[in-house]
């Protein structure tokens, strides 16, 4: 890697069948592969990440509070219905500093993507649309747009194992994904949480920072990430060493899940990253590509694989989500699917 997170533009990907494309394809498993982060750019004009694009979505946090404190979860609000959906406020003293909120597939495609019996596909709660003008279609467009950008990554993926580039398809159709908006305001608990987890500080190019946002591995298949041109975001180097990830304007942050490395035999390798703080306040729209909650997720047939026993993604999110300091004490909430439904046994 060189120290560097490799950059590529990725407008063959949008395109039909052709040498770019191929080489494109090569690119993005070499990167999937060592360091497991790469930043793309180069999507067609119906994705909207341009700076004003990203600062319409934003304008969330310009909400009073009484109204954001409708937004929040059961989990800080226990007269909240929405268990997984929602707004999450700050928690001092934690290594991880943000608050934010999560959004479903709901945003895009409305009640049809709405189950009940599962809080993974509860419906997302928003804000009143006088509060926020025009910010729901907003929503709903760079939704489409993210999912857009990850399906072709996900077929380009899906060539490089010499699978059908449609193999992948099915399980993400109106999947879990989620967009997440979070704003990293200034640290002022690093005393409070140093005395829990002393790892709030570290050095960095010979220069002292706080942690703000946790090291972790993503735990489904890609995340995409538009950054808000304040730096922060590290992806830790095969040999230890924490790279930065550059907030390049037009560019998304791309890195892959513990799930995409499993399935796929290791070939693409999911790799732990964190955020810093550098006393600016820091604003970031993760896109998670997740698949449906019944997707069943079985060894592919690939040279080399490890066989493993198919399990519901679902059942996995959810294990893994709850695990996050936003989500913790969750746990019961939800029945895994495997309890009512088991995946069958692989011969």
């Amino acid at each position: 890697m060189n120290g560097a997170i490799p950059l590529m533009d990725i407008d063959a990907l949008f395109g039909g069948a052709s040498l770019r494309r191929d080489r494109t394809d090569q690119a993005i498993m070499g990167a999937a592969a060592t360091p497991g982060f790469l930043v793309v750019r180069g999507f067609p004009s119906d994705v909207p990440i341009q700076r004003e694009a990203r600062a319409d979505l934003l304008r969330l946090f310009q909400l009073p509070q009484p109204q954001v404190r409708q937004l929040w979860r059961q989990k800080f609000d226990a007269s909240r219905p929405n268990v997984y959906r929602g707004w999450f406020p700050l928690q001092a003293g934690f290594l991880t500093s943000k608050e934010g909120m999560d959004l479903g597939a709901d945003v895009a495609y409305g009640a049809s993507v709405v189950r009940r019996d599962d809080p993974l596909c509860e419906a997302t709660p928003l804000p009143p649309i006088g509060a926020l003008p025009g910010w729901r279609e907003s929503i709903a467009a760079y939704y489409r747009g993210m999912e857009k950008v990850s399906q072709a990554l996900m077929r380009a993926i899906a060539r490089g194992l010499a699978l059908d580039e449609r193999f992948f398809d099915q399980a993400f159709d109106k999947g879990l994904s989620t967009l997440r908006l979070i704003r990293y305001p200034v640290r002022i608990d690093t005393d409070r949480a140093a005395a829990r987890d002393p790892s709030v500080w570290v050095m960095h190019n010979g220069g002292r920072y706080y942690v703000t946002g946790a090291p972790h591995v993503d735990s489904g298949f890609l995340t995409l990430l538009a950054q808000d041109g304040v730096a922060g975001l590290q992806a830790r180097h095969l040999n230890g060493e924490w790279i930065d990830v550059p907030p390049i304007e037009g560019g998304l942050a791309v890195n892959f899940g513990k799930v995409l490395e499993r399935w796929c035999g290791g070939r693409i390798k999911a790799t732990e990253h964190r955020v810093i703080g550098t006393g600016v306040e820091r604003m970031s729209i993760p896109f998670f590509y997740e698949a449906r909650a019944d997707a069943e997720i079985s060894p592919l047939p690939l040279d080399g694989a490890a066989p493993f026993e198919p399990f519901y993604y679902g059942d996995h999110l959810w294990a893994t989500t709850t695990q996050f300091v936003e989500f913790k004490g969750m746990e019961s909430l939800r029945t895994p699917r495997r309890h009512r439904d088991p995946p069958p046994r692989r011969s």
